[in-house]
């Protein structure tokens, strides 16, 4: 019998913990996560212009629901789009998306904008994730979307990745590859974690 590689074993683990965060913190946690992005907003966005374009995406299971986010960011003119996958092993693309607009459900289990939305390149990607530490390195689900969508992102113009988590989900160290993309910041409930 083969054991489990580290990553898998912390990917199980933190399935758990999240679930649990989630379910303790409930809209307090949204909030606070809420609250902790527009402190950092100008921070996060110097840079960038007039016109931000922002990647949301749609809450999977028990992933910090960052869709009350997404509708007031709109409200003061960020660009908002979701991801959608196009591929097992390619990056993810984004499409533009308005909060009254329609999706359509996407490989496992995702939501994204109807196929005529425009395609855009975000310069904030909030990025879903089940464990992190303070390196900003995060354990995903393990298909590697993220990572090679940071990375190409990267390669292309400047991209600032935000980790969005609770608290409950830090670690010491997480383990990394050479593929793993680092975040640059992490946003919790809590607090707001500037990596770089």
């Amino acid at each position: 019998m083969t054991s489990l590689s580290p990553k898998h074993a912390l990917r199980e683990q933190f399935k758990a913990v999240r679930a649990k965060a989630s379910g303790q913190h409930g809209d307090d946690g949204i909030r606070g996560f809420f609250e902790h992005l527009l402190k950092t907003w100008a921070a996060v966005a110097d840079g960038y212009g007039h016109e931000v374009i922002m990647a949301g995406y749609w809450p999977m299971a028990s992933e910090m629901d960052v869709r009350p986010a997404l509708v007031a960011l709109d409200r003061i003119g960020v660009l908002v789009t979701l991801p959608e996958v196009v591929a097992q092993d390619r990056s993810l693309r984004f499409r533009a998306w308005r909060p009254d607009e329609p999706l359509v459900e996407g490989s496992h289990g995702t939501y994204h904008p109807l196929t005529d939305a425009p395609l855009m390149r975000p310069d904030i990607v909030l990025v879903p994730l089940l464990a992190f530490d303070r390196r900003g390195f995060r354990l995903g689900w393990g298909g590697g979307y993220y990572d090679r969508t940071l990375e190409r992102l990267r390669k292309t113009g400047t991209c600032t990745a935000i980790g969005v988590a609770y608290s409950a989900q830090e670690v010491d160290e997480v383990p990394t590859d050479s593929y793993d993309q680092r975040l640059d910041w992490i946003i919790t409930e809590k607090e707001a974690i500037n990596v770089t």
